[in-house]
């Protein structure tokens, strides 16, 4: 991958890109310009001018004045005492997008931090090594302190990074490989580095890509299930979302039109029963309202990957240093609570789908369980029992947490958002919902399969996919590892492909 520039300005796909291993490069320009920005706040200190952080201690202690002669050993110590994460850790692609993030917005140059701190934190980065970061700690404001600290102490020659070969080294031990000495923090820089928003920005921008690409894979899924119960395509007639015209639905219908193109199974005007049951017909409608989710999720996401997040800000003209609050985390804690009420819905809809395609009540005359031998084998019946319990964890995850704020510092820092709760919540969904369509996926599949005819050429090129990787099912197999092998084609993008290439040709004659 081509090294990534950063320079104030990073959009989600990049951001992800560096998270999956993308080198990254820093803007000349702008580290010009964060150089003449600490120059500002060393003149302000100089000065005499109490600022927090700086020349106060943090938090409830803002009131204690530290000597000049601390200043150092303050930005030190903040780093030390605020690696307070426990927990599993976070993924390598979640520590490097949230650097990379956190660098970001520090080259807007409002935070008073020298060059060569960005320097340092960029060589670490390119050189392979991800620090060890717990998963649990932030609770998103005043940002995500204790990932944070666990982050970037070992620009200092402290911590732990896992080195490219994937052992657990020392910071020192990374420098050492290097060829860089610890770096010694001045007044500030501590603060700089680790009071911001950027770990809950990171799990955001690895979502908005990921999930971008699933809303496609599940609109192409719920296609090929329409396709396998002969279902009817009135309810995708462009002329009925026109009437509706909200972007998501009219997304998500022209997303399931593409994918039937072509299709001799499916039922048009005047054939057979003119509409089918809701998680067929208002396919469009629920997907498109998950859409519409996704969409204030990721505009939020995208501001604060761009957002100067830190506290205080350093202003260059004039001269000042503001102490306020763009740390908070309560927009992107929203967000990620949104997304995951409209993850949880989509497998939700995906779960009946995937009951109509394998119970004899309601699959029109498939086999029960979509088994060629239904009684002595059961087919694929406890795929939708998994499914089920999949939901029901969706809709636990679908939890509110931006409410959930727990006071902290002597009520200093008396409402937090706990976004990062909220983030890592939202990770642990995506998968779920991505297990929930592939669970679908193998059962439309195996009903095509059960009732052979010619289905749409997008639907037709998803099924020829999960045939590339498990064979039809004649009997009884554990349905897990047929699950495991397709699973990689929900959540790694290749169905969304499939889908922009079915709606190539009708943009192209449109």
């Amino acid at each position: 991958m081509n090294a990534v520039v950063l320079s104030g300005r990073l959009s989600a796909q990049d951001a992800a890109a560096i998270g999956h291993g993308a080198a990254i490069a820093l803007d000349p320009a702008a580290l010009a310009r964060v150089s003449d920005n600490r120059a500002v706040l060393e003149r302000i200190v100089a000065e005499g001018t109490p600022s927090y952080g700086i020349t106060t201690g943090f938090g409830a202690l803002v009131s204690e004045r530290i000597a000049p002669e601390l200043h150092r050993r303050l930005q030190v110590n903040l780093l030390r005492s605020h690696a307070c994460g426990t927990g599993d850790e976070l993924p390598a692609e979640v520590v490097r997008a949230a650097m990379a993030i956190r660098l970001n917005g520090l080259l807007r140059a409002h935070s008073g931090i020298r060059p060569v701190v960005l320097v340092q934190a960029a060589a670490l980065l390119n050189g392979g090594f991800v620090p060890q970061v717990p998963r649990t700690g932030s609770l998103g404001a005043s940002g995500d302190l204790a990932p944070s600290a666990h982050a970037f102490l070992p620009l200092l020659g402290e911590g732990r990074v896992r080195a490219p070969d994937g052992r657990v080294v020392g910071g020192a031990d990374a420098l050492r490989a290097l060829g860089r000495a610890p770096l010694e923090l001045e007044a500030k820089e501590g603060l700089a580095l680790i009071n911001g928003t950027h770990f809950m920005s990171a799990i955001g921008a690895l979502l908005t890509v990921r999930v971008g690409a699933l809303l496609d894979a599940v609109d192409l899924v719920a296609a090929a299930t329409i396709d396998a119960l002969r279902g009817a395509t009135p309810a995708f007639d462009a002329r009925v979302h026109a009437l509706r015209p909200i972007e998501g639905q009219i997304r998500s219908a022209a997303n399931i039109r593409s994918a039937l193109r072509g299709s001799l199974r499916v039922r048009g005007r005047g054939s057979g029963s003119p509409q089918d049951a809701y998680s067929l017909r208002c396919a469009a409608q629920v997907h498109g309202a998950a859409r519409e989710a996704f969409a204030f999720f990721s505009r939020l996401v995208a501001a604060d990957l761009n957002a100067v997040t830190d506290n205080p800000l350093v202003f260059d003209d004039p001269a000042e240093i503001v102490s306020a609050g763009n740390f908070h985390g309560q927009s992107l804690a929203l967000a990620f609570d949104t997304l995951r009420l409209a993850l949880a819905d989509l497998g939700s809809i995906s779960e009946r789908r995937i009951f109509r395609l394998v119970s004899p009540s309601t699959n029109g005359g498939l086999p029960p369980f979509l088994s060629p031998t239904a009684g002595a084998s059961s087919g694929y019946m406890i795929v939708q029992y998994a499914a089920a319990a999949l939901v029901s964890e969706l809709r636990a995850l679908a939890h509110a947490v931006s409410v959930d704020s727990v006071p902290t510092s002597d009520n200093q820092e008396d409402h937090v958002s706990m976004g990062m709760t909220a983030a890592l919540m939202s990770l642990d969904a995506v998968v779920r919902l991505e297990r929930v369509v592939a669970c679908e996926l193998l059962c439309a599949a195996q009903a095509l399969d059960c009732d052979p005819d010619t289905p749409g050429a997008a639907v037709a090129a998803a099924h020829a996919a999960v045939r590339e990787r498990v064979p039809p099912l004649v009997e009884d197999r554990p349905p897990a590892y047929d699950l495991a092998a397709i699973e990689p084609l929900v959540a790694g993008g290749h169905l969304a492909e499939l889908l922009r290439r079915a709606a190539a040709p009708a943009e192209a004659a449109a």
